[in-house]
């Protein structure tokens, strides 16, 4: 921080007559360095808001170099987030925007908005909806990735739809006790569900989820990408409001 600090001194005075590139404080002499450090602090004194314009002036740019760097990511990883093969798709899969979302069940945030997703999803009517299991909150969060997954290998995307709805709304922990009501819920075997919760298919799917987890580098969930467009959380005008602003950029 005293380092950016010490850089916006520099770029903000009015000291500097030549190009940025040309000035070298290294070359002054501890005198000379004594008076321009002076001469600064009496100008930043003076003008506080030249400080202030300056830090925002950064922040902006650092915003824009990160969401060129998210772009350049959602390119690079195309087929891994839009063509898995492993996730669930939904909505309308020959929608002409696809929403990706990288979920934990244990989310609270991610709870809070499955309802909205699905609301927005239903109402739009031309969205492909991609789930990512993302387990990061722990044994629950892992148990319960493991059981949808387990649930959509053995009895399909209809049977990982239901699984889903129920695991979000699950507020005991994901014992083997509660996933196996779970499956009865969803008219699975009870016994093969469990058993498939362990299985190398199962771990497969949560490596490549992970990895390129890793690769977007999703820090938490939720996490969206709709269409080339990375949101890192919630987007803040609601699901159905930023599907809409990210429409009108294609």
């Amino acid at each position: 921080m005293k380092r950016l600090i010490a850089a916006l001194l520099l770029s903000a005075t009015p000291m500097l007559t030549g190009p940025a590139m040309a000035f070298d404080i290294s070359a002054m002499s501890d005198a000379e360095k004594q008076n321009f450090g002076a001469a600064v602090r009496e100008y930043l004194m003076a003008n506080p808001q030249v400080l202030i314009e300056s830090i925002n002036e950064l922040e902006n740019r650092q915003a824009e170099q990160t969401a060129q760097n998210d772009v350049d990511l959602v390119a690079d990883n195309h087929d891994a987030i839009f063509d898995d093969g492993h996730s669930w798709v939904g909505g309308n899969p020959d929608g002409d925007l696809t929403m990706v979302e990288f979920m934990d069940y244990r989310c609270g945030v991610c709870r809070q908005f499955n309802e909205e997703v699905k609301n927005a999803v239903a109402a739009d009517g031309n969205i492909r909806l991609i789930i990512k299991e993302f387990p990061i909150l722990g044994q629950d969060s892992e148990a319960s990735s493991r059981f949808a997954i387990a649930a959509k290998q053995l009895g399909g995307d209809e049977a990982y739809a239901k699984a889903h709805d129920i695991l979000m709304e699950l507020r005991t922990p994901a014992s083997e006790d509660a996933l196996r009501k779970v499956a009865g819920q969803i008219d699975l075997d009870a016994d093969q569900v469990i058993a498939r919760m362990t299985s190398d298919e199962v771990t497969d799917v949560l490596n490549k989820n992970r990895t390129l987890g890793n690769t977007m580098a999703v820090q938490g969930t939720p996490t969206f990408i709709i269409g080339e467009t990375m949101l890192r959380g919630v987007p803040r005008a609601g699901v159905a409001a930023t599907i809409e602003q990210i429409r009108d950029t294609m």
